[in-house]
């Protein structure tokens, strides 16, 4: 894989599966338009595809079922009937904002049911298929382009009374909050009706079975600063009236849904104040009383596990299944969909059955009685659309990573070693074609509460098709080992993490394929505050480092961050020395090799100032530092940044790495 392969690279979304019409909607970054680009796509229930451009649908392979190049979230009504779907025009203003439309299964033409000033959110059919309800964000009078002529340089001065009032990649919160609309599908004239107008905006919301209500996941409004960390869970009639609390959680909530027998069921973590890092997310339950009003019928039951069983909310919600519940759940590197049984308590991830996922990353899925419908990563494979039909048996439909794997992929081998204390590791190698020795890259993932896996990587696979062998390592602190070992490095950052990442290289440099004397370190965000770290107290090992958009001063993250507020203290505690003393930026003085301080001019997750001091601070002691900065883009850069940024970013990448391990040592 090479730079340019981007182009290759699909993003598969959340497939819809009813009767035997499957909808999913793909997108590939497009370098000249730079931006994502695709449609929504069906796929036939039949064999895999040969290729991704067979167009006849007839031969058996996906076709595309819209016509706009910017359509995304298909949702299939529950009478089969109806497909609603989000479309964005061309271009970057108002026009380019996502809008609600529909049209019939059967074919025909797109009808749009919204024009919302600041786009749509996903729809949500009500189980009668003649509702939609759905999130939009509702701007304040005069801002965001709902004054003509004012631009945001002339908008009105923000007021802020609240610590969680900006995110990163959505950008300010407060004026313009999500809020809850439904719209009539069956209107002539249809007009989205807004139900909520709370604060600090909501989630995507569930319809219960009767149709009478709407449930939905809000920021808790208490007096407290840590308490915006919390969620709860509200009803809203759907015919409009007062949001009302539902149910108080134990931390925080996410994704509810409710089974056709009234049985709430959302995604959720336990923890106090603003101790919510490195929490294991569980599936909860609690059954609903239901009629003219909306209320709970007991306590919220845990259903899994809290140390083994770890749900992962990116996947999507939970999904009843007869007599189960599907969730996704992170297992050593890997994303499976699991069976928990409904009437489980605490049930460990040994117990629950494995529908798919194997050795892969589920990124989304979809039920419809006894079919799941589920997006598949692998370390080979971007992602393909699988479907679970039988007992154990799953076919892949689609072979839309096709041509990335032509152009070469890499396999992924899991390697293992032991830290100092006797504490085993977890990681993976991918090596470039030939005996080698290769030039080795250590990559440090963010988080620190992620992990490395078994879906594609895509840098990993560009490192090496340009001729370095990469570790992978997944130290304490990751995600998928169990809660103990996520929540290991709290207050203890640069101690059992650095040494499990320095056992993983040393198991992977033992190896006749890795060079031992051509070692770079790299990492993003925690990876980057590692990849410092390293430099600082173990740079004899590298040859030269790469940090992007990573954390190097806690004190100034604490409140230039938008988490830095709580995050900061949650992982470091309160004590302003200890803060510092866990900082890379402190050791900085330590680091004498060539180093490359990468970062996006609008990151809010860690701001630039944090790139800022730690090339000051390196140049000033004379080290071969350098600072490369991304206009306009945020912390996702890497992930979902401009096609355009993605490409330059990868050059930069390996030419960094040409001079510096390629070429003469330092």
């Amino acid at each position: 894989m090479r730079p340019e392969d981007l182009t290759l690279l699909p993003t598969i979304g959340r497939p819809t599966l009813r009767d035997d019409l499957l909808l999913v909607d793909v997108a590939w970054p497009d370098l000249t338009a730079d931006e994502q680009r695709g449609a929504v796509w069906r796929v036939p229930l039949g064999e895999r595809a040969d290729a991704v451009d067979v167009v006849d649908e007839a031969a058996g392979g996906p076709t595309e079922w819209t016509r706009g190049d910017r359509d995304s979230a298909p949702r299939i009504s529950p009478d089969g009937r109806w497909v609603a779907f989000l479309r964005r025009g061309s271009g970057s203003g108002p026009a380019a904002r996502p809008q609600l439309h529909v049209m019939p299964t059967g074919g025909g033409e797109a009808r749009r049911l919204t024009d919302l000033p600041l786009g749509a959110g996903a729809p949500v059919w009500s189980p009668d298929s003649r509702r939609i309800a759905l999130v939009a964000r509702v701007p304040e009078p005069g801002r965001y382009g709902t004054e003509e002529g004012v631009g945001p340089e002339a908008e009105a001065p923000r007021r802020i009374t609240r610590l969680t009032y900006r995110l990163d990649d959505v950008g300010f919160l407060l004026d313009r909050p999500n809020q809850v609309f439904v719209v009539d599908v069956a209107a002539d004239d249809p007009e989205p009706r807004q139900l909520t107008s709370l604060a600090a905006g909501v989630s995507v919301p569930t319809w219960t079975p009767d149709g009478r209500h709407l449930v939905f996941e809000t920021e808790r409004d208490g007096e407290r600063p840590e308490d915006s960390l919390h969620s709860d869970l509200y009803t809203v009639p759907a015919d409009g009236g007062d949001p009302v609390l539902l149910l108080r959680t134990r931390g925080h909530a996410a994704h509810p849904v409710v089974t056709g027998d009234g049985v709430l069921l959302y995604l959720g973590t336990e923890f106090t104040g603003i101790h919510a890092v490195a929490r294991n997310t569980g599936l909860w339950a609690v059954p609903l009383v239901l009629g003219a009003t909306c209320a709970v019928g007991g306590e919220p039951r845990r259903l899994t596990d809290v140390e083994t069983v770890d749900c992962e909310p990116l996947s999507g919600p939970p999904a009843p299944a007869g007599d189960d519940v599907l969730v996704a759940v992170r297992n050593r590197g890997a994303v499976e969909l699991r069976a928990v049984p409904l009437d489980a308590e605490g049930v460990a991830l040994a117990d629950l059955p494995l529908v798919v996922g194997d050795r892969a990353a589920v990124r989304a899925f979809d039920v419809d009685g006894d079919r799941v419908a589920a997006v598949v990563s692998t370390p080979e494979s971007p992602a393909e659309v699988v479907l679970v039909d039988t007992p154990g048996g799953a076919r892949t439909l689609t072979a839309w990573s096709e041509p990335l794997r032509a152009a070469g992929v890499r396999p992924a081998r899991e390697i293992t070693a032991t830290a100092p204390d006797g504490y085993p590791v977890h990681g993976w190698l991918v090596t470039p074609e030939g005996e080698g020795p290769h030039p080795v890259l250590l990559c440090v993932h963010g988080g620190p509460f992620q992990y490395h896996g078994w879906g594609f990587f895509d840098e990993a696979q560009v490192y090496a098709a340009a001729g370095y062998a990469v570790v992978l390592p997944n130290p304490r602190g990751s995600a998928g080992y169990g809660q103990e070992h996520g929540r290991a490095v709290i207050g203890r950052f640069g101690s059992v993490d650095v040494d499990d990442v320095l056992a993983l290289l040393n198991a992977a440099l033992e190896r006749p394929e890795c060079d031992a004397e051509r070692v770079g370190v790299m990492g993003g965000s925690y990876g980057g505050l590692l990849t410092t770290w390293l430099a600082a107290h173990h740079g004899h090992r590298f040859r030269a480092a790469w940090s992007e958009r990573a954390v190097n001063a806690w004190d100034s993250f604490r409140g230039s961050s938008d988490i830095g507020w709580w995050f900061a203290d949650a992982y470091c505690g309160p004590d302003p020395e200890a803060q510092r003393a866990m900082s890379p930026l402190t050791h900085a003085h330590r680091i004498d090799l060539p180093f490359a301080v990468v970062h996006s001019e609008s990151d809010w997750r860690c701001p630039v100032e944090q790139a800022q001091r730690l090339f000051v601070a390196l140049r000033l002691n004379g080290v071969a530092a350098e600072l490369v900065l991304f206009p306009g883009e945020g912390h996702e850069l890497t992930r979902s940044g401009r096609p355009r940024h993605r490409r330059q970013r990868f050059d930069l990448v390996l030419e960094w790495w040409e001079r510096h391990l390629v070429g003469p040592g330092r």
